[in-house]
This record gives C-alpha cells, sequence and structure tokens, in this order.
C-alpha cells in the first residue's frame, strides 16, 4: 500500500512563496519519478512540475522561472517551491510517484490547498 502525504499549503497573498511536501510511504518501489500536478474546480489535473531519477526537470509554461522542484531520494520526499504566487495558481496540489516497472499515474497524493489572493 503506497501512500503519498502532501503538506505546506495555505493561503498566501499574490508575489508570496510556500513550500509544498510530499513524503512517499508504505509499499516502495524504485523510484522513477516524482512530481506535482494540480487541479482547480471544475478543471482537469495538470502537470505542474516532474522530477525523474538523474535530477531532469520538467515544468509547465506557467510556472517556469517561479517554482522549482527538488527530491530527498533518502527521505522518500518531493519538494516544490513556489515563489511569486499568482491568483491562477489556486489549486489542490496533487504528489505523484512513479516507479520503474508500473504503470505511471497510479499513485497520488490527497492534496494540499494552495490559495492566492491578491
Amino acid at each position: 500500500q503506497v501512500q503519498l502525504a502532501e503538506s505546506g499549503g495555505g493561503l498566501v497573498q499574490a508575489g508570496g512563496s510556500l513550500r509544498l511536501s510530499c513524503v512517499v510511504s508504505g509499499t516502495i518501489f524504485e523510484i522513477n519519478a516524482l512530481g506535482w500536478y494540480r487541479q482547480a474546480p471544475g478543471k482537469q489535473r495538470e502537470l505542474v512540475a516532474t522530477m525523474r531519477s538523474g535530477g531532469n526537470t520538467d515544468y509547465a509554461d506557467s510556472v517556469k522561472g517561479r517554482f522549482t522542484i527538488s527530491r530527498d531520494d533518502a527521505k522518500n520526499t518531493v519538494y516544490l517551491q513556489m515563489n511569486s504566487l499568482k491568483p491562477e495558481d489556486t489549486a489542490v496540489y496533487i504528489c505523484n510517484v512513479d516507479f520503474w516497472g508500473i504503470p505511471d499515474y497510479i499513485y497520488w497524493g490527497q492534496g494540499t490547498q494552495v490559495t492566492v489572493s491578491s
């Protein structure tokens, strides 16, 4: 049973910063990629940032230059540093983990709410 627990969300004014954390626990295989997605009410889940083993990253165009993803494999944790937040960043941020040899997009966290006010 794989568990992903996000934390760090909250209310922040535009221009502020938040740091999200996601800890993977339970049955853990060899991790390929860790990532952050977000979902606003009435919208589909969208990719925010991912990091593969080895450090290669991918960011949504809307967050490039503002968000930074990092991971600590020893702690099975992925982080998302969010700077210069905008109201359009408001969403539930959800953690995802991909394991080698297992299909992607299976394991997700419950999400943490990020609300950016103007």
